[in-house]
């Protein structure tokens, strides 16, 4: 099943994804239930919340509601960076492939969801997309093995990192500042739930930029698959439930290109992978009050 966080009339809820040949529509759990996505995760409840779902008539249209990032409460937000094998070698520096995946942290406000647009700031406009898989965090953990982490996955989701290439490179040994602007980036459009995947090693990835594909790439040739990255995380974190971690993105990004193709105002930007569904956002500049 697919869970959805949104706003209707201003206000912050959550509920089932249901579709049908008249489009998508949406429950309302908070109204009857309260409490947010997450916290069924952490219930390690995500069965009850399918039964009370299926019970539910949806109540509102895709027209009606405003697409959230679907884990609004998590703590943590753990980025992977070079993970598949051809993106190493788009490098063009002869290095060997890594141990150890690359690890990086974001927060929740450098990210807007599904339909809005991911905002170019005045700083800089070397705006870059990068289409990922990112794996929701269902049971926390510490020094989890890597033949239990699949068991550790409430469920999936995709992200639009956005990503700002000069300030990737403002200082010697980080790249927060690059990853981290204001709305710069994309996570949507819901949670699919970890039953609905059959394979974590065999996943889909493609990101399209005006229509045109871009990215395109199969999780088998992830550097570090899914449970290493689970295992390796939870060696010096502690995972928690609702914790997102993106998975890196494929070769293709915009940078990559000569001369490189940054996003503009008006682009759109699609990430379709794994079964969840299709990520979509547009571009616009911030606008400066002064």
């Amino acid at each position: 099943m697919k869970f959805a966080t949104y706003k209707v009339a201003g206000k912050e809820t959550y509920g089932s994804v249901v579709e049908s040949d008249e489009g998508l529509s949406f429950t309302d759990v908070h109204e009857h239930y309260g409490q947010d996505l997450r916290y069924w995760i952490e219930k390690d409840a995500l069965g009850e919340l399918k039964q009370i779902c299926t019970d539910l008539d949806p109540k509102y249209k895709e027209k009606d509601i405003e697409y959230l990032v679907p884990i609004q409460s998590g703590e943590k937000i753990i980025c992977i960076g070079v993970n598949y094998a051809k993106r190493n070698a788009e490098y063009k520096d002869n290095s060997e492939a890594p141990k150890y995946p690359s690890v990086f942290l974001r927060y929740l406000d450098s990210f807007v969801g599904h339909g809005h647009n991911m905002v170019r700031p005045p700083e800089s406009d070397k705006l870059d997309y990068e289409g990922e898989i990112v794996i929701i965090i269902g049971k926390g953990g510490r020094r989890i093995p890597k033949t239990a982490a699949l068991d550790h996955i409430a469920g999936l989701t995709l992200m639009n990192e956005g990503t700002l290439r000069d300030w990737v490179r403002h200082a010697k040994f980080n790249v927060t500042q690059g990853k981290n602007f204001a709305k710069s980036g994309v996570i949507g459009p819901w949670m699919m739930t970890a039953d609905e995947i059959n394979d974590y090693a065999n996943l889909d990835i493609k990101t399209r930029v005006n229509g045109e594909v871009r990215q395109n790439d199969n999780t088998s040739n992830l550097m570090f698959p899914f449970d290493y990255i689970i295992s390796y995380l939870s060696s010096f974190m502690m995972l928690k439930p609702g914790d997102m971690i993106s998975t890196g993105t494929p070769n293709g990004a915009g940078a990559r290109f000569e001369p490189p193709i940054y996003l503009v105002p008006g682009d759109v930007v699609e990430v379709e992978a794994a079964g969840v569904g299709i990520l979509r956002n547009g571009v616009e500049d911030e606008i400066i009050n002064i």
